[in-house]
């Protein structure tokens, strides 16, 4: 499976379709995007479209119109991971084949005593829909140098065990799916939350695994309410308003770290794009979730909009 040489900066977006462009998403997006133009190179967008149950239906739809209304427009055509299944599929059946894979016929309730983590199978019976899994070897560990939380480590034998790549129902993993494509569209930064650092690892073996290089990293805190809670858990529902997409843009750029006041005299959302990107000092960015908070929810479509 070749990726694509490339020694230019290709970042991406790539939201899941369950919902509507909110702000947590909207500062990873500019984030993401602010990091590529910066560096001169490219941005594209993925709709990671891997779960139909939790996709909202035309959330895809309204989530590429959401960043076309905010002036994110990506350097290329929108890949959907659901139109993207024979790419996995050899991936899949490479790791089989040099037994880096395995049949699973373990369920969720097999693994209880163990809290979850696949180390040996164990199951009670044999399933007729069985998961497939990466093997983790004992002493198996990753580092890797993020560009905003420094040196990350991992014991994946230890914390993580044997992960899954296709689950028991037929659906592809997020961890299979995720590094197949950013081999093949040439992605050489990944910048996104910090819910996906601990991810990172996984990947990274998987990329070992596959021949395929592994990427630059940088996780963006989380966006936090003013109690300290997750926004996912509060108002990152709350979609923004791309009716009005400046007051939701300046709020994004001062969740990322940046000076308020950079943005201040931008009338048009041109003018604004352009100063916060010769503006954008990613050495601003909140290095701790704490750092990052929301109020005030400037942007937000609220319930009397």
């Amino acid at each position: 499976m070749p990726a694509q040489p490339t020694s230019l900066h290709r970042g991406r977006f790539a939201p899941s379709p369950t919902g509507p462009l909110h702000l947590g998403s909207l500062v990873a997006a500019l984030g993401s995007w602010l990091i590529a133009r910066r560096a001169g190179g490219q941005w594209l967008v993925r709709i990671e479209d891997l779960d139909p149950p939790r996709e909202v239906a035309g959330a895809a739809d309204a989530q590429l119109a959401a960043l076309h209304a905010f002036g994110l427009h990506p350097d290329g055509a929108v890949v959907r991971q659901s139109d993207r299944g024979h790419l996995y599929q050899a991936a899949l059946e490479t790791l089989l084949s040099r037994g880096n894979a395995f049949v699973c016929h373990c369920s969720r309730r097999d693994l209880l005593e163990s809290n979850g983590i696949h180390r040996a199978c164990v199951p009670r019976a044999r399933r007729d829909d069985p998961a497939i899994r990466l093997r983790v070897h004992a002493g198996t560990r990753v580092a890797f140098d993020d560009g905003f939380h420094g040196r990350v480590e991992q014991d994946l034998e230890r914390e993580v065990g044997d992960f899954v790549l296709r689950r028991a129902d037929g659906l592809w993993a997020y961890q299979l799916a995720v590094v197949v494509d950013d081999a093949a569209q040439g992605i050489t930064d990944v910048v996104r939350g910090a819910d996906l650092l601990a991810s990172t690892p996984r990947q990274i073996l998987l990329q070992q695994r596959l021949g395929l290089p592994t990427p630059r990293h940088a996780h963006l805190p989380l966006v936090l309410d003013p109690d300290g809670r997750k926004l996912s858990k509060t108002l990152e529902s709350l979609p923004i308003d791309g009716r009005d997409p400046i007051p939701a843009l300046r709020t994004a750029w001062r969740l990322l770290g940046q000076p308020p006041e950079a943005l201040e005299r931008s009338a048009t959302l041109a003018e604004a794009l352009a100063t916060a990107t010769a503006a954008f000092d990613p050495s601003r960015v909140p290095r701790t979730p704490g750092d990052l908070l929301a109020a005030p929810h400037n942007g937000l479509v609220t319930d009397d909009a």
